[in-house]
């Protein structure tokens, strides 16, 4: 009987030591972040070549098909909203009292002057469902352990052809991602740290978004608040609600 005990401890030690399958950290991973819907304020911090400014909003989201964001301060963006419905952004600005439709060639526009693209906003779909996944390996990122998997597109219409993904091997949440053009050029590079846990789920609350085709230091998102499947009234994903 003691060497079937041992045998087994063993077998079980054996097993628990083979990492999973890259589309298995990947639906981890999505667990962790997707949600029904969620309601968060965050600071975005913008490191220019020259000054840093900060710009506070508070955002809305159903799944990953709508949002609505309210930016807060300062009083020059204040009043500034954005709604999302899938494939469709508009953004109203009070200094003009107009919408206009974010599209085509617009969606690679910056952000507020942010690292960060109309585009890579309205990018909703499953890693899973456009990209195909590896993992290639695993290293130590600021002293967590992660599986690198590397993810190539299976469809035309994405933004990066390849990927890069580190993943915190225990709490299943990125700790670095990098996105590459179809030549292999490095576009932009994430990393994610401040990792919380949050009704449950690990979450990061600080992210840093670099352009590495622009100067600067990057786009620094600290989340200062986040709440999961709250009651959020269904007329804030209405154009309408633009301009209440």
């Amino acid at each position: 009987m003691k060497s079937i005990i041992i045998l087994f401890l063993s077998t079980f030690f054996l097993l628990g030591s083979n990492p999973p399958n890259a589309d298995e950290i990947l639906k981890k991973v999505e667990q962790n972040l997707s949600s029904d819907n969620r309601v968060f304020e965050s600071e975005m911090v913008i490191h220019g070549k020259r000054s840093s400014r900060t710009i506070v909003s508070r955002s809305y989201s159903v799944g990953d098909k709508e949002s609505f964001t309210e930016y807060l301060s300062p009083a020059r963006e204040a009043g500034t909203k954005m709604l999302k419905l899938e494939n469709q952004l508009w953004i109203y600005s009070p200094s003009t009292d107009r919408t206009i439709q974010i599209s085509g060639h617009m969606l690679r526009q910056s952000v507020m002057g942010s690292d960060l693209s109309y585009e890579d906003m309205m990018e909703d779909r499953k890693l899973t469902d456009i990209y195909s996944a590896k993992l290639v390996g695993e290293e130590t990122l600021d002293e967590r352990k992660t599986y690198v998997i590397e993810l190539t597109a299976k469809v035309e219409d994405v933004a990066y052809h390849t990927q890069k993904l580190w993943v915190d091997s225990e709490r299943f949440v990125p700790l670095k991602e990098e996105m590459y053009a179809k030549s292999g050029q490095l576009l932009k590079r994430t990393t994610l740290s401040n990792v919380q846990k949050i009704e449950g789920r690990w979450f990061p609350m600080t992210l840093v978004y670099k352009d590495m085709l622009k100067q600067g230091d990057g786009t620094e998102f600290r989340m200062t608040s986040v709440k999961f499947n709250q009651n959020i009234p269904e007329y804030l994903f209405t154009k309408a609600a633009l301009k209440q």
